[in-house]
Formats: structure tokens, sequence, C-alpha cells
């Protein structure tokens, strides 16, 4: 079984030049509160995509990270590259704004099968060649907190997109996959995340699932809902390893700021 390797220097404001991991960035916005991290992630990504009304809280709140300087010019540097999405949330007003920066807009209405975040994560790996796949981390803002089924419906994409990597992000966690088709190392840098994480398996219960470097190891041991998961662990170790039957979503703390 191939190994995969996870690590948050997404959160770093610069990513170190000997980072084994060197992966490409994509950023997709959603329509909840901008993590105060965003400028830094936007800064990583090389595609940045609003999913329909995270349009709107671009707009409206990347000047609130800058108070001191003036909203336009914030709003002039922190442009889309597209915008994408039923269209049911955005205004008007920021469409009208971004599309005169040269931002494309896609807009799918016709298509109420699939989320928004499906929808960009859809366009992403379109534009994606097959050898940068491997290569690609898509990061999502907004993803977490506000109504329960955007959540769910949060979570069930990075399970129909397994072979890509997707980080969910808000201002308390992230969350990502882990596939059962990979052992995995996860590479904790303590300066921004962490000490509390959890291992959940969503979907179908784990019949044997074994980690090191957890306050609260688990060795072959069995996870479904209904009975035992691992949840308010805690990192000990600056690697944590993880192999399982099943595929598992991995969520880790991050700090705040000093």
């Amino acid at each position: 079984m191939d190994l995969m390797s996870h690590s948050s220097t997404f959160l770093l404001p610069s990513i170190p030049v000997d980072n084994k991991l060197t992966l490409k960035y994509a950023l997709v916005v959603l329509n909840q509160r901008l993590p105060q991290f965003t400028p830094l992630l936007w800064n990583h990504a090389q595609l940045r995509l609003c999913a329909d009304g995270g349009a709107n809280r671009l707009y409206d709140e990347m000047p609130e990270l800058f108070p001191q300087e003036d909203s336009l010019l914030v709003r002039n540097r922190y442009k889309p590259d597209v915008i994408k999405g039923d269209m049911d949330s955005v205004r008007t007003d920021v469409l009208e704004f971004y599309s005169n920066l040269g931002t494309k807009i896609l807009d799918e209405s016709y298509d109420q099968d699939t989320t928004d975040l499906h929808k960009c994560i859809s366009f992403i790996q379109d534009s994606t060649s097959e050898l940068d796949k491997s290569d690609l981390c898509i990061l999502v803002t907004g993803a977490l907190g506000g109504r329960f089924d955007h959540e769910m419906g949060n979570i069930n994409v990075l399970f129909r997109f397994s072979n890509i990597r997707i980080v969910l992000i808000s201002d308390d966690c992230l969350i990502h996959l882990l596939p059962r088709t990979h052992r995995h190392e996860i590479h904790i840098l303590s300066s921004v995340e962490g000490p509390h994480c959890g291992l959940i398996p969503i979907g179908m219960p784990s019949a044997k699932t074994t980690t090191a470097g957890l306050q609260w190891d688990l060795n072959d041991m069995e996870m479904r809902f209904g009975g035992l998961i691992s949840t308010s662990n805690i990192v000990r170790n600056e690697k944590i390893t993880v192999q399982s039957d099943s595929d598992l979503v991995w969520t880790i703390s991050i700090k705040k700021p000093m």
C-alpha cells in the first residue's frame, strides 16, 4: 500500500523550499465568514474561485481584514479568477464588479443536482492535467459552520472527489479525507495547529484502524457511528501515522494567532 503524506504548510506565511510535499494550490471561497488567514491562502493559490455567494463574502469581508487600506484597492487586489455556481446567492452588483475586472462568470443554474462546491471542484479538475492532479491541493474556506446540511454536503464532496486532495478550513479547524487506498503520514505543524484532533469514519464503519503518535492511539480498532469514534483526541508527536480499511475524515484544531 502506497504512502500518502499530509502537511498544513499552507497555514505558514511562506512554504519552506525544502518541504518534501510540494503541492500546487487552488482556493475556493464559499458563502460563510472568511477565515482571518484567507489572504495567506490566497497568496499560496495559483487558481482562485468563488462559489456563488462566496463572491459576496470576498467583496464584503476581505476589506475588513485590511482596515487601514482603501476598500476598493483591496477588492481590486483580491479578484477571483472564476465565480461559479447556480447563482442563487451572489448579488448583481458583486457580479458586475468582478466581471468588469475580468473574472470569468460561469452560471450553472441548470444543474440543481450538485452543490456549488462540487461545481467548483469539477472546474478545477477539468482545468488540471492528469500529470498535475497528483500535486494538486484544493483549499476551501467557508466550508464549516453555518447550516449543518451545507456542512454535510461539503464533507460529501471529499468522498466524491477522493482522488484529489481537498482541505475544508475554518478559523477553528481543518478537515480532509484519508483514503483507505493509502497509508498516511500527517506532519503536524505545532506552531499553527493542534493539539486537538479526531478521526471519524463517515459513510461506512472501519473494522480496523491503527494509529501512532496520538494520546489515545488505535490498534486495529473498530470505529463506527453508534460505537467508538475517535473525537477529542490529542496529537503527541510531530508525525501521526494512520492506516485503516475505511476512508476516514481527519480533523485538527487551528491555533489562534497571538
